[in-house]
């Protein structure tokens, strides 16, 4: 474990998150989602869950997912830029992939650009296979998005949440 993992806490969001988020998301993307967004997923989305990561009660990674029946959707995933390369997307996305399987998934998807060859690393470390194209997918410059998928293996509850 990495150092700086150690008192990281995660939970799901809530609307007074939204602005910590939107700045992540705008420091993140060319084309951030905006609160409005993140309001209607949170308020009107029953298939939307999202989850921040925090370190020392300040936000610095949020992850959001649309979970179908068996079947997870990575909307979007990013950590603060002064705490990227330190191993917290990954730790963020198997969160994500654990809270996925508890609500019943056992496949995970997502987009990524074809260009971001860091991030396609670290999904396809975490069991993402690429499957297919979405011909210009991303708005702000035409570039194709891969598609990729994982398996999710069972989450096992403990016997204190089986007594839930």
């Amino acid at each position: 474990m990495i150092n700086n993992q150690v008192n990281l806490v995660f939970r799901s969001m809530t609307m007074e998150d939204i602005s910590s988020i939107v700045a992540i998301e705008q420091e993140a993307f060319a084309t951030p989602w905006t609160s409005e967004a993140f309001k209607n997923e949170l308020t009107s989305n029953m298939f939307a869950r999202y989850m921040v990561m925090e370190q020392d009660d300040q936000i610095i990674g949020y992850g959001g997912m649309w979970v179908i029946v068996d079947e997870a959707h990575v909307t979007n995933i990013a950590i603060q830029a002064d705490h990227r390369g330190q191993g917290l997307g990954e730790r963020l996305l198997t969160e994500l992939q654990q809270t996925a399987a508890f609500f019943g998934a056992n496949k995970m998807t997502l987009e990524v650009r074809v260009s971001n060859e860091v991030a396609q690393r670290l999904y396809r470390k975490l069991g993402f296979k690429p499957s297919g194209i979405r011909p210009a997918y991303y708005s702000d410059n035409n570039e194709d998005a891969l598609i990729m998928w994982a398996e999710l293996s069972r989450y096992q509850p403990t016997a204190e949440e089986q007594e839930w």
